[in-house]
């Protein structure tokens, strides 16, 4: 647990692991499979397959300040999602400091792509993909959302001819606006309430300038448009390491945009809090509406 805090900064699988207790849900788990390499290793994802799948498929980012790790896939935390019959595959990433936020969003289109590709295989529907995840593993669900897209369709490698895009998100307190974080004009690219996160930003020069720049780059909520997919944020009030501001706001510009989206406000409570993984079942709900089309019972 230590360790997590330590090398992860990261609350979120912090909160996940105290729960850690024998699930419910009867699955086969996959370990290990191959999603893509960088520098060398492997880039890897497990596939938690029900035993009543629904036929639909959810990508969870396994991710704590932008740090992953095959150790931290807790199927505690997405038991309502097996429970409901989704096929999950959860997603580890490159981490930083060795890698940059700007060099692990491509692993996460990397890994939707190699889903994608390999739905058949996994029985689920290739063109009707969720996502989810908490805290950073939300700020890249959202990057999904926002960017996810096209693949090159000359591309060498088949699983990058194919695309990134999700079709709905459904995450917990996720960074979205990094330029104004809990107010207007506050900097939070690596300074600030973000300040031990900063080798994760890999700032080529520590400048205003320069933040300016990265903090557009890689801040969903600058992406929004008329096509991004539905979109629900749990989000404790009390969260002092990302302000609830963070999602009100993008909520907001989906709104704006008319797309649908909803805030889910958690009173009281801060960057994670026990009894998290029931919330999922709200995110299941969610993903029941608009994957699958199956309105929630009142």
């Amino acid at each position: 647990m230590k360790k997590l805090l330590l090398i992860g900064f990261s609350l979120f699988l912090a909160a996940s692991a105290l729960m850690a207790q024998p699930t419910n849900a009867i699955f086969t788990r996959t370990e290990d499979v191959i999603y893509g390499r960088k520098s060398g290793t492997a880039l890897t994802l497990d596939v938690f397959q029900p035993a009543k799948p629904n036929g639909f498929g959810i990508a969870m980012m396994v991710s704590g300040g932008w740090f992953s790790s095959h150790e931290a896939i807790n199927p505690v935390f997405f038991q309502a999602l097996l429970n409901r019959g989704y096929t999950v595959f959860a997603v580890v990433h490159g981490s930083q400091p060795k890698f940059t936020i700007t060099e692990i969003v491509p692993d996460i289109h990397r890994a939707i792509r190699f889903i994608r590709h390999q739905a058949a295989k996994y029985g689920v529907e290739p063109n009707k993909l969720g996502i989810t995840g908490g805290s950073a593993g939300g700020h890249l669900s959202l990057m999904m959302g926002v960017k996810g897209g096209p693949g090159d369709a000359n591309a060498k490698d088949v699983i990058d001819r194919e695309s990134s895009a999700v079709q709905c998100v459904a995450c917990f307190f996720p960074p979205t606006d990094f330029l104004n974080y809990s107010q207007p004009n506050e900097d939070a690219v690596g300074v600030g309430t973000l300040k031990d996160f900063k080798p994760g930003f890999g700032l080529r020069s520590d400048t205003a300038e320069e933040r300016q720049k990265l903090g557009r780059e890689i801040s969903p909520i600058y992406f929004v448009s008329s096509n991004t997919p539905p979109v629900l944020i749990i989000h404790g009030n009390a969260d002092k390491l990302v302000p609830i501001y963070q999602a009100e706001q993008f909520v907001k510009r989906c709104q704006d945009s008319g797309g649908a989206a909803k805030l889910v406000v958690r009173e009281g409570k801060g960057h994670g809090w026990g009894g998290l993984d029931k919330d999922l079942d709200i995110c299941a709900d969610w993903f029941d509406e608009y994957l699958r089309g199956v309105k929630p019972k009142p």
